[in-house]
């Protein structure tokens, strides 16, 4: 592979970002390989501007919720493609990954060989996904496509909404002015269709794992 691929690692077990790491040395040796283990640290790397051909990102880390980080990533960098790695292997949540914008899902679970033919194949413009997926759901293509409506900078605000932060917490957070974040949460509601913050918030909850995903950690 070429060696000037830039590949990025999302995961807060450091074993297992060093499990990866080991893989990906096979795959390819000469990568320049990133490593972040939380939501914020994502969003610092991904701001830095560092041009990654590849994210492989957890479901679960500190700061997100489900399926967030990945529709964070798919705003904030769509030419990047998105390969999730997780233990939850739940048809469900295969499929969910797919409809928010993954460009596959490997089980941590599965050899290293699948691994390596992932990253062939997402790195060559193509998707890997398992067999096993659930049917299409239309709630979360509805979902996908209200949240693809908005801005970088309004996805960062409605996420930290659903947190419950006020206008002048978001503002310090994202070092804006409060106004201007007022401003975000205005355009935010109107795309969504949303009439408070509250309704807001539930539509971000919805990309969180549903009972019967995610029972084991990833």
């Amino acid at each position: 592979m070429d060696p000037s691929l830039r590949l990025l690692i999302a995961d807060d077990h450091p074993m297992f970002r060093a499990a990866l790491r080991h893989a990906l040395g096979a795959i390819a040796p000469d990568a320049q390989i990133g490593e972040v283990a939380s939501r914020s640290a994502l969003e610092a790397a991904v701001a830095d501007g560092t041009p990654y051909d590849l994210a492989m990102l957890d479901l679960n880390m500190p700061g997100a919720m489900g399926f967030s980080s990945l529709v964070y990533l798919r705003g904030e960098r769509p030419e990047l493609p998105v390969l999730i790695v997780s233990s939850d292997e739940h048809p469900r949540t295969i499929r969910r990954a797919q409809q928010f914008g993954a460009a596959g899902f490997v089980p941590k679970s599965a050899p290293a060989e699948s691994l390596g033919e992932a990253v062939t194949a997402v790195l060559a413009g193509g998707l890997w996904f398992p067999p096993q997926q659930a049917e299409r759901n239309e709630a979360d293509a509805q979902l996908a496509q209200r949240l693809a409506q908005l801005t970088p900078q309004q996805l960062r605000v409605l996420m930290r909404m659903a947190d419950g932060l006020l206008n002048k917490q978001i503002a310090h957070e994202l070092s804006l002015a409060e106004n201007t974040v007022k401003i975000h949460v205005t355009a935010v509601l109107r795309k969504l269709g949303c009439h408070s913050r509250t309704q807001a918030a539930v539509l971000v909850k919805a990309l969180a794992l549903e009972a019967g995903e995610g029972g084991e950690e990833s």
